[in-house]
């Protein structure tokens, strides 16, 4: 039986499917304006990981979905990265997930169910290691195979972290290595080097529930995750909600080794030029070469995170105890102009 490659139907890999910065936002204003709601504390006007919801007695709903075409040929591992990557957004907002229902897309005349049923099972995994149920869904019989979760969780009013709260002065961390869609991008196209066979997939399972524990220092201002708009465009994101300019230091961005080899082999995803197209125009300091990094498409990325620089005590001693070892990426400032904006040192 000829082997089944679940990436042949996927002409966007992971948080790569994702529509660009700037048509979203064309598409975003053009759809009208929502029902005005006290209640709805953060909705989709700052772009930020998911809408929260105030329940009156100090406690939130945080709700949230994500879903996307295959990021890889092992259907297990599908689902366990949309399922890491979906619930990702609830730890981002500094809550906790409750439960889960799954979005599933299927070509049924192309595809075994049997194929579907190893994406529920990876999905499952990753849901009990999050402590939550997968508690139902929806499906259909789509041309490609979609898969992802809607994602309900809960927060304390006070432990809420948006993406436009970060203040000058404020330190940037990014808690796991860029170059996930280099990688997804080269393993599609047969060139992924022997030393990144599961490199990818390990980065995009890993949780983010350190967002949750991070949520409970005062000193964490801001926290956004970095998934397909890359580092840039969710630091952008950042930068313009909270009327603020970012200088990063490169040197301290953390990324996977030899992404540079990637590049040289074509192995550039297409989202890359789609996000640079989209805020390119708002970034200095960067060439060409850094481009296909800074702005390459992350699928279940990791934190970024704005911290007080007078009071990262506490941050680090959790880092310490997560076994997460960071430098700072860079610094929020207010520019001269009062422009928003990303400098690359």
């Amino acid at each position: 039986m000829q082997e089944i490659k679940l990436t042949q139907f996927s002409p966007g890999a992971g948080c790569g499917c994702k529509i660009s910065p700037k048509v979203l936002q064309e598409i975003l204003l053009k759809s009208g304006e929502n029902i005005k709601n006290p209640a709805l504390l953060v909705g989709n006007e700052t772009s930020d990981d998911a809408a929260v919801f105030d329940l009156g007695n100090g406690m939130c709903v945080v709700s949230t979905t994500d879903f996307f075409m295959p990021i890889t040929d092992d259907p297990y591992d599908f689902g366990r990265i949309a399922s890491a990557n979906a619930i990702s957004d609830i730890y981002a907002m500094g809550g906790y997930p409750v439960m889960a229902i799954s979005i599933l897309g299927w070509p049924i005349k192309k595809l075994a169910p049997e194929l579907a049923a190893r994406v529920l099972t990876g999905s499952r995994a990753i849901c009990k290691q999050a402590g939550i149920p997968l508690a139902g869904g929806h499906s259909i019989d789509s041309l490609e195979p979609i898969f992802g979760l809607a994602v309900t969780g809960m927060v304390e009013k006070d432990r809420i972290r948006r993406n436009n709260s970060a203040k000058a002065g404020n330190l940037l961390f990014l808690t796991k290595p860029l170059g996930i869609g280099l990688l997804s991008t080269a393993e599609k196209k047969g060139v992924l080097l022997a030393d990144h066979q599961n490199t990818a997939r390990d980065l995009m399972i890993r949780l983010n529930s350190i967002g949750r524990e991070l949520s409970a220092i005062r000193a964490v201002t801001s926290m956004t995750d970095v998934t397909g708009f890359g580092l840039l465009g969710h630091l952008n994101e950042m930068c313009e909600g909270s009327g603020l300019q970012a200088t990063l230091q490169l040197q301290n961005i953390p990324t996977i080794t030899d992404w540079q080899e990637y590049v040289e082999l074509g192995a550039i995803p297409g989202g890359t030029q789609r996000n640079f197209d989209s805020y390119g125009h708002k970034v200095s300091g960067m060439d060409e070469l850094q481009r296909n990094i800074l702005c390459d498409p992350q699928t279940s990325g990791g934190l970024l995170i704005a911290v007080d620089k007078d009071d990262t005590q506490e941050f680090f001693r959790m880092m310490d105890k997560f076994e997460y070892s960071l430098k700072p990426i860079g610094v929020m400032e207010q520019a001269p102009d009062g422009s928003t904006g990303i400098v690359i040192r």
